[in-house]
């Protein structure tokens, strides 16, 4: 399972972001992808495992948002984003999310045709 270190009070000193964004937050993601989330996956970029599911026995519809208490005081400001949709099981990653750039919010699209994905920072 990759290490996802989305627990608020996370120790640790931040190499990539500043100071300011080792406190606690909430991270606001949004589901744009057309389909219904049954698991979300938030951990580091460069990490091997996936751990809990952050939506544990609930589900994020269409349109809807996540919030989930956040520490970036981890050593990165880059994560991966990793969702299954309740359909089909069907698992879609969102690597690489700069979130030193962003306000706290993320939406987060999937072209099914293409099988593009995009997240958008707000």
């Amino acid at each position: 399972m990759k290490h996802w270190a989305m627990l608020a009070g996370l120790a640790g000193s931040m190499a990539l972001c500043a100071p300011a964004l080792a406190q606690d937050e909430v991270l606001s993601v949004t589901n744009r992808t057309g389909y219904t989330i049954s698991e979300i996956y938030i951990s580091p970029t460069g990490t091997d495992d996936w751990e809990e599911d952050l939506l544990g026995f609930d589900v994020l519809e269409d349109d809807d948002v996540l919030n989930i208490d956040f520490s970036r005081s981890a050593d990165t400001c880059w994560w991966d984003i990793l969702v299954v949709y309740e359909v089909d099981g069907e698992q879609v990653a969102w690597p690489e999310i700069n979130f030193c750039e962003m306000e706290g919010q993320v939406a987060l699209y999937h072209n099914g045709s293409t099988g593009e994905t995009t997240a958008r920072m707000r």
